[in-house]
């Protein structure tokens, strides 16, 4: 503890020096939202010419100062800094907690959301497109874990926003059409939103896949006996 307090005291003490306030031309390149994981931002604005952060729910995150480009955050224990080529971008200090590996987060342009932001806006076939490049770039990304969606699918069930659980059980079958299971969950979504004629079809589809699929042959007989 007291090899990490020695020099944050010498970085604050440092920063504190330098005057917080930023040029007009560094406010306007850098000012915007980034993409700090592939479901995930930090937005970046100015007060009065002095950087602040919004991220993971926290407003007003003050960011010291260290140099024009580089600034420290102190809810990530990091020093950011802001590199505008090939295009602007984030990137983290070399630190020993993660020698050898870069961390880069790239500026969303302008109107540009994260997959599930667009769910949560309605724009379904936007956060299929989305999810389908991150899939494609990198297919062992959590974001697009079978399993993940299909638990912020049944969330929204829970939450009564049948229409969002559907659409995401739907683009769960499009970035896993072999499965049995997604199927199974839009049948369970078109049923609590009392489209029966769809969740038959969508429970059919999954024993298609998997003939011994529990759940959606309980959920087609209950369906026919009615």
């Amino acid at each position: 503890m007291k090899n990490l307090i020695a020099p944050l005291f010498l970085l604050v003490l440092f920063a504190s020096c330098i005057s917080q306030k930023n040029s007009d031309a560094f406010i306007k390149s850098t000012e915007g939202r980034y993409l700090f994981n592939a479901n995930e931002v930090i937005e970046i604005y100015f007060k009065e010419q002095t950087l602040f952060a919004k991220w993971r729910g926290n407003d007003d995150l003050k960011l010291l100062k260290v140099n024009d480009s580089t600034f420290y955050m102190k809810e990530l224990n990091e020093k950011m800094l802001f590199v505008s080529k090939p295009e602007m971008h984030i990137e983290l200090a070399p630190k020993t907690e993660h020698e050898g590996v870069k961390y880069y987060y790239k500026k969303l342009a302008k109107g540009e959301k994260t997959p599930f932001e667009y769910i949560e806006n309605n724009e379904f076939n936007k956060a299929l497109y989305a999810y389908k490049l991150i899939k494609e770039k990198d297919s062992l990304n959590e974001v697009v874990k079978e399993y993940r969606l299909n638990r912020i699918g049944y969330k929204y069930i829970k939450n009564k926003e049948f229409n969002k659980a559907i659409e995401i059980f739907k683009i769960n079958t499009v970035l896993y059409p072999k499965s049995s299971n997604t199927f199974d969950s839009l049948g369970d979504a078109y049923l609590k939103y009392k489209d029966t004629v769809n969740a038959v079809i969508s429970y059919k589809k999954a024993l298609n896949i998997n003939p011994e699929n529990r759940s959606s042959k309980r959920m087609l007989k209950k369906i026919t006996k009615k």
